[in-house]
């Protein structure tokens, strides 16, 4: 899929000031690693994640959504009554009903006129709205739209620690599926993309491309959607075998997207994988042949945040200056599912609103 007429205009990024180390969740897993005698240190280690940051107990994430939105929106400079999309796409929602973009698009102020919905898939809910946002303006459907999404960790942490705690039967291999919880964190961001008539100053989007590996569904997995719906989710993943299908899915979506866009892989600038931890981005960038001196990360301090890590990596490599001007850019999108979807930009920069600054100063750790 190409595209000739969208460009990505702003991008809004909120994160949490309240800081979980990784030292500290395993302070808080005492008993647990007592009884199994685990050696301190093992989650960093293991996942190159040294922090991850939460929101204050009882946020919802249609709150910093909208504050997500309204910093995209003002970074662009744009009338709200262009925008004609509003898509909420991150794993984490108010409500299963009414969609959570009903409340951000009310709290945006947006026009009545515009589409409102969710859309959920995993790690890549918010590219897939940028995707479909893309295809309306593409269409000449709507001029601009936003896609923004909120994901909320603190609930998943608490109970996979209560969890691990209390269970007395768990071994050393039978822990390991809750490993993955432990580096989830939380932030938001919105990407507000505009019909090339109404850029000032963004970046064109030139072409997206999906695969779908999905007879790996089952690697990964939350609890019912009882469960989601309380926000007090367990996650169940296949970590090991998880990451080599992924790699796989990731190396097969690559290809196409060198051949969509006519690249090769030796004039990529700029590369921003999804953020899941060390070994995932040491393996897929060797796979697919990418330096990772050219690779851009959030997760040693954001740890993995879902489907907002790679749209908050792009916001930091903008506001940070490891993104420049004229920069091929690719970002590389995988979710389980399995999924992969893979998007490329010509870089010309875009304005960067809200708090992804903070990842400079050391903020107060829990």
């Amino acid at each position: 899929m190409r595209f000739e007429n969208v460009y990505l205009e702003s991008i809004g990024a909120e994160i949490p000031t309240e800081v979980w180390t990784s030292q500290g969740i395993e302070d808080r897993l005492e008993p647990l690693y007592s009884r199994l005698k685990l050696p301190q240190g093992r989650l960093e280690l293991m996942s190159g994640i040294a922090e991850r940051r939460v929101w204050p107990a009882g946020t919802v994430p249609s709150g910093p959504s909208i504050r997500s939105g309204n910093h995209a929106i003002q970074a662009a400079g744009i009338d709200r009554e262009r925008i004609g999309c509003l898509i909420h796409a991150s794993v984490c929602r108010d409500f299963l009903e009414p969609a959570t973009a009903s409340r951000v698009h009310h709290g945006l102020g947006l026009p009545q006129q515009c589409w409102v919905y969710d859309v959920s898939n995993a790690c890549l809910g918010l590219i897939n709205g940028a995707v479909q946002i893309a295809t309306l303006i593409e269409s000449g459907v709507i001029e601009a739209g936003i896609v923004v999404g909120t994901e909320n960790s603190r609930p998943l942490l608490t109970q996979t620690i209560d969890s691990l705690n209390q269970d007395l039967s768990l071994t050393r291999k039978t822990v390991k599926p809750a490993f993955a919880s432990l580096t989830i964190g939380s932030g938001s961001c919105a990407w507000l993309l505009t019909h090339r008539k109404h850029s000032r100053s963004g970046s064109p989007i030139q072409a997206a491309i999906a695969e779908a590996r999905t007879e790996f569904h089952d690697l990964c997995k939350s609890d019912d959607d009882a469960a989601g719906a309380g926000m007090q989710p367990l996650m169940d993943t296949d970590s090991e075998r998880l990451m080599a299908e992924g790699i796989r899915t990731g190396i097969a979506a690559f290809e196409r997207l060198l051949e969509t866009t006519g690249w090769s892989r030796e004039q990529i600038d700029r590369s921003i994988c999804h953020q899941v931890g060390s070994r995932h981005r040491a393996g897929m960038l060797e796979a697919m042949g990418l330096d990772p001196q050219r690779d851009s990360i959030t997760f040693p301090k954001l740890g993995n945040t879902g489907s907002v890590a790679l749209p908050l990596s792009l916001a930091w490599a903008a506001q940070s200056g490891e993104i420049t001007t004229n920069d091929r850019t690719a970002l590389l999108g995988i979710g389980s599912g399995i999924n992969s979807v893979m998007l490329a930009a010509n870089w010309q920069g875009v304005a960067v609103g809200g708090n992804i600054q903070l990842l400079h100063a050391d903020a107060a750790a829990d």
